[in-house]
């Protein structure tokens, strides 16, 4: 049994390895650093995001002991402490995160090089969950640069024709965020940019056993987290969308943007390709942070309450951010949920065992997400001059999966043991 699974580890390590391979090469085609060197660059200069270099170290530090952690994050932040006096010194760029991923890296060499066994699989597997979710977030950057190359036309037009069933609530929630001012901007910005960071904060719960069972559970949010980053950016390229505030404002669009009309007056006319530049990445259908909020919000559903008030507020938050704004349409939010639950119910079906239950489900949640995308590339004229039925439509369609899928995963939970009553005993006759 070991050999098999064995195999399958190294066979999805070896394709892991060729695609972020191939990424890297076609982001050179493209005159790009691709996701390797952005990763190796980070060991020396200054990170892009030290929070989520800790939060990769802090996931891989699930299969130590209290006092290995310790260890480990104590040498993390002495590492730092030695970068930030440098660079202060040469008066360079400052951020935080060497020192975490010094540890991960240092942590696979002594797996290598010190642990024989289980111990070292365990080990190489914290190790390997680390760095998937820094790795994950330079492949996601540079499949985003990617789509900017290669998309030069955009079906924004199509996308806010068809928001109109909804009530244009880009526009909408935009203006609302304004009349909050700087203190909602920021906090709306925080949960935005920190995405990551709380997915990890719910990892952290679902894997805080893992040092004492010596195992990992069968099925965990990263899981999620990493699918949804590998599958959406692929659908970016069918469908590529920058966004309201890029296409219909002028202070983040420039000269591409239709015209200067976000958040204040909603588009008109009848929609078409429009050209766009090479930069702003065309990552809006559908919404990933709203997918990734609802994995959040789903993986919370069994902690502790404070984590299930966290998951809740970070999803509404997240919902706020991405329409308030402008980076999503209300029709990329949907089609966000529908394919967070079709990707977590077919994770739980390949944990649990396929059933009939389970490919149900996967492939209604498919088939929805499809005809979704079907119509706001086809029907946005008729959603939008018919929204009263096209607008219940979508939020029906979209409720229907959520409806499917809390059913279907109800029927999975396991049954709770009922004690057997005894019967009462009956008195002696005399």
């Amino acid at each position: 049994m070991r050999k098999p699974r064995a195999i399958l580890w190294a066979t999805a390590g070896a394709v892991a390895l060729g695609f972020l391979i191939a990424l890297e090469i076609t982001a050179r085609h493209y005159g790009l650093p691709g996701p390797i060197t952005n990763q190796a660059r980070e060991v020396v200069f200054a990170p892009k995001s030290g929070p989520l270099l800790y939060a990769g170290m802090a996931l891989m530090m699930v299969v130590l002991t209290w006092r290995q952690r310790f260890v480990a994050a104590g040498i993390a932040v002495g590492i730092d402490i030695v970068f930030f006096l440098v660079r202060w010194a040469f008066d360079a760029k400052m951020m935080f995160g060497n020192g975490a991923l010094w540890v991960v890296l240092g942590c696979a060499v002594i797996a290598v090089t010190r642990r024989t066994g289980r111990e070292r699989a365990l080990l190489l597997k914290g190790v390997g969950l680390g760095l998937l979710l820094v790795t994950g977030r330079k492949t996601g950057d540079t499949w985003l640069l990617i789509t900017a190359k290669a998309r030069p036309m955009v079906l924004d037009q199509y996308v806010a024709t068809a928001d109109h069933a909804l009530g244009d609530p880009s526009w909408l929630v935009g203006r609302m965020v304004r009349a909050t001012g700087p203190i909602g901007t920021h906090i709306l910005d925080y949960v935005y940019i920190q995405l990551a960071v709380a997915a990890v904060v719910v990892a952290l719960y679902q894997l805080r056993d893992v040092a004492s069972e010596r195992r990992f559970p069968g099925h965990h949010l990263v899981r999620t987290f990493l699918v949804i980053g590998l599958l959406g950016p692929g659908i970016y390229m069918i469908f590529p969308v920058v966004g309201p505030i890029f296409a219909y404002g002028a202070a983040d669009g420039g000269h591409w943007a239709v015209a200067d009309l976000w958040p204040h007056t909603p588009p008109v006319g009848v929609p078409h390709h429009m050209p766009f530049n090479e930069i702003t990445p065309r990552n809006c259908m559908p919404s990933l942070h709203t997918a990734w909020a609802t994995a959040i919000f789903l993986h919370s559903r069994k902690a502790p309450r404070i984590l299930q008030f966290f998951g809740a507020f970070w999803l509404i938050a997240t919902l706020g951010a991405t329409l308030g704004f402008g980076y999503h349409y209300g029709t990329d939010i949907i089609a966000g949920v529908v394919f967070t639950l079709t990707i977590e119910a077919g994770l739980r079906s390949l944990d649990r065992g396929w059933d009939r239950s389970g490919i149900q489900l996967v492939a209604y949640g498919t088939t929805v997400f499809a005809a979704l995308l079907v119509a706001y590339r086809y029907l946005p004229v008729e959603m939008a001059d018919h929204p009263w039925v096209f607008g219940p439509l979508l939020i029906l369609a979209m409720a229907s999966v959520i409806h499917l899928y809390i059913r279907t995963t109800k029927l999975w939970e396991p049954k709770a043991a009922h004690p057997v009553r005894q019967p009462e005993p009956q008195p002696e006759l005399v």
